[in-house]
């Protein structure tokens, strides 16, 4: 039986791990011209994007800042929220 509050916790750590796919994605897809963000949809999607990701990647950058146009800030993120998904497991049971 899972606890309740582990699988909260698991899950609005599965769904953030989304959300920066998807905004990694995403500034990929406007760097190569395939969306625009003069699309008003588009633009609201991107900025509700960095709104959701940028508060937690600005600190990680300030200790890696990008090297040569290549920013690791998700990379670190994303290894961070496994970290913390393996200790909640592991602590839980």
């Amino acid at each position: 039986m899972v606890n309740p509050l582990i699988w909260l916790v698991l899950t609005i750590l599965d769904l953030y791990t989304w959300v920066i796919i998807i905004a990694v994605v995403a500034s990929w897809l406007i760097s190569f011209g395939v969306i625009n963000i003069h699309n008003q949809f588009a633009r609201s999607l991107v900025y509700a994007l960095q709104a959701l990701t940028e508060p937690v990647f600005r600190p990680i950058r300030r200790i890696i800042p990008p090297m040569g146009g290549l920013d690791l800030s998700p990379l670190v993120l994303l290894l961070l929220i496994q970290f913390i998904r393996y200790a909640v497991v592991y602590y839980a049971v």
